[in-house]
């Protein structure tokens, strides 16, 4: 099958941690994903008094280039984002849209003072991916407990919930799914 996620990278310099997220992605998902470059300009996303970055005006860079794309638009970096309503965020995506964003900023340990853990941080990274990937399939917040979809406030509740979908958000994940794959003539996924 040919890709459906278009994945971008914004400094980001986790080289391995991005071709592990990959391959957990084909594997669990079936959701098989290419790198692609693309050139950012932060003037407008940049806020000085805050030292972030805006996340929705970085991801809406990448769909203004990608107008005719039919993947799914990811960006990951390691930028610290907020979106103006709140203090950080771990991602964002378009509600039912085709494009994101994830930070792993405040998924590193390093963030809270502590050592480098590989493995929490890729634990932490797909479950966000996924929550946002969940977004862009028109998922919202779900607060069955530990189901993916639920808000991430903190990174206490990104440890708390697991990678996967409760069933209700599954069975309507893999709909969106399928609904887009038969639109663009593929076979439906599995």
């Amino acid at each position: 099958m040919s890709a459906q996620l278009e994945i971008f990278t914004l400094n980001f310099s986790q080289h391995e941690l991005l071709i592990a997220l990959r391959e957990w992605l084909a594997l669990e998902f079936n959701l098989h994903s290419l790198e692609s470059l693309f050139s950012f300009s932060l003037n407008n996303a940049y806020d000085p008094a805050r030292h972030q970055y805006n996340a929705t005006r970085i991801w809406e860079q990448v769909l203004k280039a990608r107008p005719d794309s039919h993947h799914k638009l990811l960006v990951l970096t390691e930028y610290d984002l907020f979106i103006p309503v709140l203090t950080f965020v771990f991602g964002e995506a378009q509600l039912g849209g085709r494009a994101g964003i994830v930070s792993i900023c405040r998924l590193l340990e390093s963030f809270y003072g502590l050592p480098p853990n590989p493995d929490i941080l890729f634990q932490r990274l797909r479950k966000e991916v996924v929550h946002e990937l969940g977004h862009l399939y028109g998922l919202r917040h779900c607060y069955m407990p530990f189901c993916v979809m639920g808000p991430s406030t903190n990174v206490e509740r990104v440890d708390a919930k697991e990678w996967k979908f409760c069933p209700e958000c599954l069975e309507t994940f893999a709909r969106a799914r399928n609904d887009l794959a038969l639109r663009l003539g593929f076979p439906s996924v599995k």
